[in-house]
């Protein structure tokens, strides 16, 4: 006797592909620069932190969906000025935190719906200087910038600058610098 299990077996969603899996369980993972080139992030965190920079234009245009299942963990994005973010949709359990006081949101800003459930954790939004500089004070921000410092053979402020300016200072690159 033969069974079809096809007919059975769930459907996966068109874009699946897109998708981007992050992982923090008993550990802090850190996303900055040009990393993303998707919209959709499924963040799951226990007793860990994650923090992501969302402000690179390549993501492609269209929000961005963020579905979180954090528990005692903490989840820090680092979006752009003007950007909304959508956290209505988050099932709070226990003491639950979102902050952010680093800006507001405009009315043609990018939508980021952050969805899903916390457990006694929290969501922290950053956006402009601030969140360029919480991408500057990460440990990988400074080895890319020691590294970067070392091939670049500065001898003066000029070619500090000079280098800034051509995108060879660093790897974690400014999302909002203008070449």
């Amino acid at each position: 006797m033969t069974i079809d299990t096809s007919a059975t077996l769930p459907e996966p969603p068109p874009d699946v592909g897109d998708l981007v899996s992050i992982r923090a369980h008993n550990r802090a993972v850190r996303k900055l620069g040009h990393w993303p080139t998707a919209r959709r992030f499924d963040v799951r965190a226990s007793r860990g932190t994650v923090l992501l920079e969302l402000r690179s234009p390549r993501i492609p245009e269209g929000d961005i969906e963020i579905r979180l299942d954090i528990d005692h963990a903490m989840v820090k994005l680092l979006v752009p000025d003007g950007a909304i973010v959508d956290h209505d949709d988050v099932r709070r359990v226990g003491r639950c935190g979102y902050v952010d006081w680093s800006g507001t949101p405009a009315p043609d800003g990018r939508r980021i719906r952050v969805t899903g459930e916390m457990r006694r954790s929290e969501l922290r939004v950053n956006r402009g200087g601030i969140a360029i500089v919480s991408a500057m004070l990460t440990r990988e921000y400074l080895d890319d910038l020691r590294r970067a410092f070392g091939e670049t053979h500065a001898a003066s402020l000029e070619d500090l600058r000079r280098a800034y300016r051509e995108g060879r200072w660093t790897t974690i690159e400014d999302p909002g610098r203008v070449a």
